[in-house]
């Protein structure tokens, strides 16, 4: 009786450790391609329609029927402008290996804050001028988010930044 009760003890812990260890190898995957698997999401995005209503009601209609994933959801205003203020201090020197990183983030997080506005409750006329920013700065780049186009338009990129950072500063109500 004992060795069988040590054979299913023994089975047990190793078939837990078997799919404790598929789960883990399955989200530091989903991790590691987190962050390209957004900025190509968001490359895509920045190719939809530049009227914001038009945008918004696209992406509406296909997330309703398509059970969009946790992670691609909006996320509220204030966390998403809350990753956007802490480029505010960031900095690179043009043609370093990091300004293609901090570059790269500020536009992904002009992105996310773009998408969370238009889905907030109050609606995209709320936030009416930090939307039409973004979308000039996407018309600006062109759908061309290389390091290269980034660092081309940096100026316009950090601008449309500082400019809604500004914005939302007089809109407390709005990320606190």
């Amino acid at each position: 009786m004992s060795i069988r009760t040590d054979a299913r003890r023994a089975a047990t812990t190793v078939a837990a450790a078997v799919v404790l260890g598929a789960l883990l190898v399955g989200c530091s995957e989903e991790a590691s391609q987190g962050y390209e698997a957004r900025r190509a999401a968001a490359s895509e995005a920045a190719g939809a329609a530049a009227d914001p209503q038009a945008e918004v009601q696209a992406e509406a209609s296909t997330s309703a029927g398509t059970g969009e994933a946790a992670f691609n959801r909006p996320e509220a205003v204030r966390d998403a402008f809350a990753d956007l203020q802490a480029t505010l201090n960031e900095d690179c020197a043009p043609g370093s290996s990091d300004c293609a990183y901090f570059l790269g983030r500020v536009h992904d997080e002009l992105l996310r804050l773009d998408k969370s506005m238009k889905a907030d409750a109050q609606g995209p006329g709320h936030f009416k001028e930090p939307i039409a920013w973004i979308a000039t700065l996407r018309r600006t780049l062109k759908d061309d988010t290389s390091t290269d186009n980034l660092e081309k338009h940096r100026s316009e990129l950090i601008g449309t930044r500082d400019r809604i950072n500004t914005w939302m500063q007089g809109h407390p109500e709005d990320y606190r």
